[in-house]
């Protein structure tokens, strides 16, 4: 405990993406933890004059807590390396091909992991025909934390009814039925599985993920044990193919009617949450690491140039 005291710990929170409120909400739990885990810590929402923060706080190691593009996409990764700074999670690399959702695609369908078909329409299209044959799901292909994702089922009227701030490309998929489900990898270690079931019966969206009582968390999930096996075995997988380090997360769908052969990976986070509600902390304490020393390890683990 003494030796982290003399270490100074700098919490990036924050930020300018979409997942900003977030972010600040992950950033302040894990500074607390790591308070409480005997470092010393410096919060610091990052903003244009984050360099000249940082510069000023002088860290040993930066804890990464943030969400969405800039600070989950390999950017602010690039910047810490290149100020020299050991950082947490993922590096440059992993982090900007798991942002995008088609580059990650392809890396896992190399590696022999099931995936959704899909592929990269313009917004055009999107409003004005079915990109795909009904159901399927449209989302931006660099965001996370299911911001901007469109369901379309069977027997919708018409396409989806975008948001004038919808982007200009978006990811188009063949809709998945079933169950959803996720699984946190610590180091090369999958900690359990978790099945998510939204409260309000639908899917699994932002205000499931993020507000109070959204969602229902089934950890270990209620599952056959060879599904169970395989979310585990393909987490593990996805994170060493993207070259993920520190903690991340997959989450799955799961059609129960075909079986095995029903499980699809849906994408991989390197930045997964860490609010109250979020997945990876509870499935860490589910398997006996609680979240200061969870923090610790992250801070523990942080190295330049991953």
């Amino acid at each position: 405990m003494s030796g982290r005291a003399s270490t100074r710990v700098a919490v990036l929170l924050g930020g300018r993406s979409a997942e900003r409120e977030v972010s600040l909400v992950s950033g302040a739990e894990c500074a607390a933890a790591l308070r409480t885990a005997g470092y010393s810590v410096i919060e610091i929402d990052a903003g244009p004059d984050l360099v000249q923060r940082l510069a000023e706080a002088s860290p040993d190691v930066v804890f990464n807590a943030l969400h969405g593009r800039w600070g989950e996409d390999g950017c602010v990764q690039g910047l810490l390396e290149w100020l020299g700074l050991p950082y947490t999670h993922s590096g440059v690399l992993a982090s900007s091909v798991a942002m995008d959702k088609v580059k990650a695609k392809e890396v896992f369908a190399a590696a022999g992991l099931p995936v959704a078909e899909g592929r990269l329409v313009p917004r055009a299209e999107a409003a004005t025909s079915h990109p795909l044959p009904l159901p399927y799901v449209l989302k931006p292909y660099n965001e996370g934390s299911s911001v901007g994702v469109y369901i379309v089922l069977e027997g919708a009227n018409g396409p989806a009814q975008l948001a004038p701030d919808a982007p200009d490309l978006l990811l188009a998929e063949t809709f998945v039925p079933g169950r959803e489900m996720t699984v946190a990898v610590m180091g090369d270690r999958a900690l359990a599985v978790t099945d998510i079931r939204a409260a309000s019966g639908g899917w699994y969206d932002y205000a499931a993920k993020y507000s109070a009582g959204g969602s229902l968390h089934v950890i270990p999930a209620e599952i056959p044990e060879d599904v169970e096996a395989a979310c585990r075995d393909i987490a593990v997988r996805a994170h060493q193919a993207l070259g993920c380090r520190g903690l991340s997360r997959s989450d799955f769908r799961w059609d129960e009617s075909r079986g095995l052969a029903g499980l699809i990976l849906l994408e991989v986070n390197t930045q997964p949450g860490m609010t109250p509600t979020s997945l990876a902390p509870e499935q860490a304490a589910h398997a006996g690491v609680s979240f200061p020393d969870l923090c610790a390890w992250l801070v523990e683990d942080a190295s330049c140039l991953r």
